[in-house]
Protein backbone atom coordinates (compact mmCIF):
# COMPACT_ATOMS: atom_id res chain seq x y z
CA UNK A 1 0.00 0.00 0.00
CA UNK A 2 1.36 3.43 -0.93
CA UNK A 3 2.05 6.19 1.59
CA UNK A 4 -1.09 8.14 0.71
CA UNK A 5 -3.25 5.01 0.51
CA UNK A 6 -2.14 4.17 4.04
CA UNK A 7 -3.48 7.59 5.09
CA UNK A 8 -6.75 7.01 3.21
CA UNK A 9 -7.22 3.59 4.79
CA UNK A 10 -6.53 4.89 8.30
CA UNK A 11 -8.99 7.77 7.87
CA UNK A 12 -11.63 5.45 6.41
CA UNK A 13 -11.38 3.31 9.55
CA UNK A 14 -11.71 6.35 11.80
CA UNK A 15 -14.70 7.61 9.77
CA UNK A 16 -16.37 4.19 9.97
CA UNK A 17 -16.04 4.04 13.76
CA UNK A 18 -16.50 7.75 14.50
CA UNK A 19 -18.83 8.62 17.37
CA UNK A 20 -18.96 12.42 17.15
CA UNK A 21 -18.69 13.09 13.40
CA UNK A 22 -20.52 11.54 10.46
CA UNK A 23 -20.59 12.10 6.72
CA UNK A 24 -24.02 12.92 5.26
CA UNK A 25 -23.87 10.98 1.99
CA UNK A 26 -26.96 12.72 0.64
CA UNK A 27 -25.41 16.13 1.18
CA UNK A 28 -22.19 14.82 -0.35
CA UNK A 29 -24.06 13.79 -3.51
CA UNK A 30 -25.74 17.20 -3.79
CA UNK A 31 -22.40 18.90 -3.19
CA UNK A 32 -20.72 16.82 -5.91
CA UNK A 33 -23.43 17.59 -8.43
CA UNK A 34 -23.69 21.33 -7.80
CA UNK A 35 -20.13 22.60 -7.63
CA UNK A 36 -17.65 23.72 -10.29
CA UNK A 37 -14.18 23.23 -8.85
CA UNK A 38 -11.55 25.79 -9.84
CA UNK A 39 -7.94 24.77 -10.43
CA UNK A 40 -5.61 25.51 -7.49
CA UNK A 41 -3.16 28.41 -7.64
CA UNK A 42 -0.72 30.22 -5.36
CA UNK A 43 -1.17 33.94 -4.69
CA UNK A 44 1.77 35.71 -6.42
CA UNK A 45 1.57 38.72 -4.09
CA UNK A 46 1.38 36.83 -0.82
CA UNK A 47 3.84 34.11 -1.87
CA UNK A 48 7.37 34.57 -3.18
CA UNK A 49 7.15 33.12 -6.69
CA UNK A 50 9.66 35.26 -8.61
CA UNK A 51 13.30 34.23 -8.70
CA UNK A 52 15.50 31.22 -9.43
CA UNK A 53 13.83 27.80 -8.88
CA UNK A 54 16.02 26.96 -5.86
CA UNK A 55 15.10 30.25 -4.17
CA UNK A 56 11.36 29.73 -4.75
CA UNK A 57 11.58 26.10 -3.61
CA UNK A 58 13.47 27.15 -0.47
CA UNK A 59 10.82 29.79 0.31
CA UNK A 60 8.01 27.27 -0.08
CA UNK A 61 9.68 24.58 2.02
CA UNK A 62 10.46 27.17 4.69
CA UNK A 63 6.85 28.37 4.63
CA UNK A 64 5.47 24.85 4.83
CA UNK A 65 7.80 24.09 7.74
CA UNK A 66 5.88 26.73 9.73
CA UNK A 67 2.50 26.24 8.06
CA UNK A 68 0.79 25.35 11.33
CA UNK A 69 -0.66 27.03 14.38
CA UNK A 70 -4.30 27.59 13.40
CA UNK A 71 -5.20 27.10 17.05
CA UNK A 72 -3.14 30.20 17.86
CA UNK A 73 -4.15 32.29 14.82
CA UNK A 74 -6.81 34.34 16.63
CA UNK A 75 -4.00 35.65 18.88
CA UNK A 76 -1.67 36.72 16.04
CA UNK A 77 -1.28 40.30 14.83
CA UNK A 78 -2.84 40.09 11.37
CA UNK A 79 -1.50 41.83 8.30
CA UNK A 80 -3.96 43.96 6.31
CA UNK A 81 -4.43 44.13 2.54
CA UNK A 82 -4.80 47.22 0.35
CA UNK A 83 -8.43 47.66 1.45
CA UNK A 84 -7.48 47.62 5.14
CA UNK A 85 -9.01 44.18 5.66
CA UNK A 86 -7.10 41.76 7.86
CA UNK A 87 -5.88 38.65 6.06
CA UNK A 88 -5.83 35.17 7.59
CA UNK A 89 -3.18 33.86 9.94
CA UNK A 90 -1.74 31.75 7.13
CA UNK A 91 -1.48 34.65 4.70
CA UNK A 92 -0.04 36.89 7.42
CA UNK A 93 2.83 34.44 7.82
CA UNK A 94 3.21 33.63 4.11
CA UNK A 95 3.16 37.29 3.01
CA UNK A 96 5.58 38.58 5.64
CA UNK A 97 7.94 35.70 4.91
CA UNK A 98 7.65 36.40 1.17
CA UNK A 99 8.53 40.06 1.68
CA UNK A 100 11.58 39.09 3.72
CA UNK A 101 12.76 36.66 1.04
CA UNK A 102 12.24 39.26 -1.68
CA UNK A 103 14.26 41.85 0.24
CA UNK A 104 17.01 39.69 1.74
CA UNK A 105 17.00 36.35 -0.07
CA UNK A 106 16.33 32.92 1.37
CA UNK A 107 17.92 31.71 4.59
CA UNK A 108 20.85 29.36 4.22
CA UNK A 109 20.79 25.99 5.96
CA UNK A 110 23.17 27.35 8.59
CA UNK A 111 20.90 30.37 9.19
CA UNK A 112 17.93 28.05 9.59
CA UNK A 113 19.81 25.97 12.15
CA UNK A 114 20.62 29.14 14.11
CA UNK A 115 17.14 30.68 13.92
CA UNK A 116 16.17 32.72 17.00
CA UNK A 117 12.61 33.36 18.09
CA UNK A 118 13.09 37.13 18.39
CA UNK A 119 14.58 37.36 14.89
CA UNK A 120 11.70 35.39 13.37
CA UNK A 121 9.06 37.30 15.33
CA UNK A 122 10.33 40.60 13.94
CA UNK A 123 10.14 39.27 10.38
CA UNK A 124 6.62 37.92 10.85
CA UNK A 125 5.38 41.01 12.70
CA UNK A 126 4.63 39.20 15.96
CA UNK A 127 5.55 39.41 19.65
CA UNK A 128 8.77 37.62 20.50
CA UNK A 129 7.16 36.09 23.60
CA UNK A 130 4.34 34.47 21.62
CA UNK A 131 4.34 30.70 22.13
CA UNK A 132 3.76 29.98 18.44
CA UNK A 133 6.86 31.92 17.39
CA UNK A 134 9.09 29.74 19.54
CA UNK A 135 7.57 26.68 17.86
CA UNK A 136 8.15 28.24 14.44
CA UNK A 137 11.80 28.87 15.29
CA UNK A 138 12.12 25.28 16.48
CA UNK A 139 10.61 24.04 13.20
CA UNK A 140 13.06 26.09 11.14
CA UNK A 141 16.04 24.86 13.14
CA UNK A 142 14.83 21.30 12.56
CA UNK A 143 14.51 22.03 8.83
CA UNK A 144 18.08 23.32 8.73
CA UNK A 145 19.33 20.13 10.41
CA UNK A 146 17.29 17.99 8.00
CA UNK A 147 18.75 19.75 4.96
CA UNK A 148 22.32 19.47 6.25
CA UNK A 149 24.45 20.72 3.35
CA UNK A 150 21.86 19.95 0.63
CA UNK A 151 19.94 22.33 -1.60
CA UNK A 152 16.17 22.04 -1.45
CA UNK A 153 15.96 20.97 -5.09
CA UNK A 154 18.49 18.21 -4.37
CA UNK A 155 16.08 16.83 -1.76
CA UNK A 156 13.28 17.08 -4.32
CA UNK A 157 15.42 15.29 -6.92
CA UNK A 158 16.00 12.43 -4.47
CA UNK A 159 12.24 11.74 -4.65
CA UNK A 160 12.70 10.82 -8.34
CA UNK A 161 9.53 12.53 -9.53
CA UNK A 162 7.27 11.09 -6.83
CA UNK A 163 5.18 13.41 -4.65
CA UNK A 164 4.39 10.50 -2.33
CA UNK A 165 8.07 9.67 -1.92
CA UNK A 166 8.92 13.28 -1.09
CA UNK A 167 6.04 13.49 1.39
CA UNK A 168 7.17 10.30 3.12
CA UNK A 169 10.75 11.61 3.31
CA UNK A 170 9.61 14.81 5.00
CA UNK A 171 7.16 13.05 7.34
CA UNK A 172 9.77 10.58 8.52
CA UNK A 173 12.70 13.00 8.52
CA UNK A 174 11.36 15.76 10.76
CA UNK A 175 9.36 15.47 13.97
CA UNK A 176 7.23 18.54 13.34
CA UNK A 177 6.33 17.26 9.85
CA UNK A 178 5.31 13.81 11.09
CA UNK A 179 1.54 14.34 11.71
CA UNK A 180 0.73 10.62 12.16
CA UNK A 181 -2.18 9.43 10.03
CA UNK A 182 -2.49 12.65 7.99
CA UNK A 183 0.95 14.03 6.96
CA UNK A 184 -0.72 17.34 6.14
CA UNK A 185 2.33 19.56 5.68
CA UNK A 186 4.52 16.81 4.25
CA UNK A 187 2.00 16.38 1.43
CA UNK A 188 1.44 20.08 0.82
CA UNK A 189 5.13 20.60 0.01
CA UNK A 190 5.12 18.75 -3.35
CA UNK A 191 1.78 20.33 -4.18
CA UNK A 192 3.14 23.84 -3.56
CA UNK A 193 6.34 23.12 -5.50
CA UNK A 194 4.29 21.91 -8.46
CA UNK A 195 1.92 24.90 -8.34
CA UNK A 196 4.96 27.21 -8.33
CA UNK A 197 6.36 25.43 -11.38
CA UNK A 198 9.68 24.53 -9.78
CA UNK A 199 9.18 20.75 -9.59
CA UNK A 200 7.18 18.09 -11.36
CA UNK A 201 5.73 14.87 -9.97
CA UNK A 202 4.18 12.02 -11.95
CA UNK A 203 1.94 11.01 -9.05
CA UNK A 204 0.85 14.45 -7.82
CA UNK A 205 -2.83 13.56 -7.97
CA UNK A 206 -2.21 10.64 -5.60
CA UNK A 207 -1.99 13.10 -2.71
CA UNK A 208 -4.87 13.32 -0.22
CA UNK A 209 -6.35 16.56 1.05
CA UNK A 210 -4.17 18.50 3.48
CA UNK A 211 -6.25 17.86 6.58
CA UNK A 212 -6.56 20.99 8.71
CA UNK A 213 -9.35 22.84 10.49
CA UNK A 214 -10.74 24.93 7.62
CA UNK A 215 -11.70 22.23 5.11
CA UNK A 216 -13.80 20.33 7.69
CA UNK A 217 -15.39 23.64 8.71
CA UNK A 218 -16.46 24.31 5.10
CA UNK A 219 -17.78 20.76 4.77
CA UNK A 220 -19.71 21.17 8.01
CA UNK A 221 -21.23 24.51 6.97
CA UNK A 222 -22.28 22.92 3.68
CA UNK A 223 -23.90 19.97 5.45
CA UNK A 224 -21.46 17.25 4.41
CA UNK A 225 -20.06 16.75 7.92
CA UNK A 226 -22.45 16.51 10.85
CA UNK A 227 -21.20 16.83 14.43
CA UNK A 228 -22.76 15.27 17.51
CA UNK A 229 -24.42 17.83 19.82
CA UNK A 230 -21.62 17.84 22.40
CA UNK A 231 -18.92 18.45 19.81
CA UNK A 232 -21.00 21.01 17.91
CA UNK A 233 -21.70 22.98 21.09
CA UNK A 234 -18.01 22.91 22.07
CA UNK A 235 -16.86 24.29 18.72
CA UNK A 236 -19.70 26.79 18.36
CA UNK A 237 -18.75 28.21 21.77
CA UNK A 238 -15.26 28.93 20.44
CA UNK A 239 -13.55 26.65 22.95
CA UNK A 240 -10.13 25.18 22.19
CA UNK A 241 -10.40 21.53 21.22
CA UNK A 242 -7.79 19.30 22.85
CA UNK A 243 -5.88 16.80 20.73
CA UNK A 244 -7.61 13.44 20.84
CA UNK A 245 -10.55 11.48 19.49
CA UNK A 246 -12.84 14.37 18.52
CA UNK A 247 -10.09 16.24 16.73
CA UNK A 248 -8.91 13.14 14.83
CA UNK A 249 -12.49 12.26 13.86
CA UNK A 250 -13.01 15.73 12.38
CA UNK A 251 -9.87 15.60 10.25
CA UNK A 252 -10.31 11.94 9.25
CA UNK A 253 -13.95 12.37 8.24
CA UNK A 254 -13.06 15.45 6.19
CA UNK A 255 -10.32 13.53 4.43
CA UNK A 256 -12.53 10.50 3.80
CA UNK A 257 -15.40 12.70 2.58
CA UNK A 258 -13.02 14.22 0.03
CA UNK A 259 -11.94 10.73 -1.08
CA UNK A 260 -15.61 9.95 -1.75
CA UNK A 261 -16.16 13.33 -3.40
CA UNK A 262 -13.13 12.80 -5.63
CA UNK A 263 -14.46 9.44 -6.76
CA UNK A 264 -17.82 10.98 -7.65
CA UNK A 265 -16.43 14.01 -9.48
CA UNK A 266 -13.11 12.83 -10.87
CA UNK A 267 -11.47 15.90 -9.29
CA UNK A 268 -8.19 15.07 -7.50
CA UNK A 269 -8.33 15.34 -3.72
CA UNK A 270 -5.50 17.90 -3.64
CA UNK A 271 -7.51 20.11 -6.01
CA UNK A 272 -10.63 19.73 -3.87
CA UNK A 273 -8.59 20.74 -0.84
CA UNK A 274 -7.34 24.02 -2.32
CA UNK A 275 -10.79 24.86 -3.67
CA UNK A 276 -12.48 24.15 -0.31
CA UNK A 277 -9.78 26.11 1.55
CA UNK A 278 -10.27 29.10 -0.72
CA UNK A 279 -14.05 28.77 -0.35
CA UNK A 280 -13.52 29.01 3.40
CA UNK A 281 -12.08 32.51 3.03
CA UNK A 282 -15.57 33.85 2.26
CA UNK A 283 -17.30 35.91 5.00
CA UNK A 284 -20.20 33.47 5.35
CA UNK A 285 -17.75 30.78 6.50
CA UNK A 286 -15.57 33.06 8.60
CA UNK A 287 -18.68 34.23 10.47
CA UNK A 288 -18.92 30.88 12.29
CA UNK A 289 -16.37 29.28 14.65
CA UNK A 290 -14.32 26.39 13.36
CA UNK A 291 -12.51 23.90 15.54
CA UNK A 292 -9.30 25.26 17.04
CA UNK A 293 -6.64 22.88 18.31
CA UNK A 294 -3.17 24.03 19.31
CA UNK A 295 -1.22 21.58 17.20
CA UNK A 296 2.18 21.70 15.46
CA UNK A 297 0.69 19.81 12.52
CA UNK A 298 -1.85 22.31 11.10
Amino acid sequence: MSFCDEIRAACARIARDAEAVRIDLGALERFAAAEDVAEPTLDPERHHLDGPPEEIARYLLTLDAINFGSGWFPTLAKRTDATGRAVSGYFTVAWNLADHHRAHGAWTNAQLRAMRTDELAAILGQRADHELLSLYAQALRELGRFLGDRDVLAVVADARGSAERLARTLATGMTLFADPGFAKRAQIVPNDLALAGVAGFADLDRLTIFADNLVPHVLRRDGVLVYAPGLAEWIDAGRLLPSGRWEREIRACALHACVLLSRRTGVPERTLDTWLWQRGQAPEYKAHPRHRCRSVYY
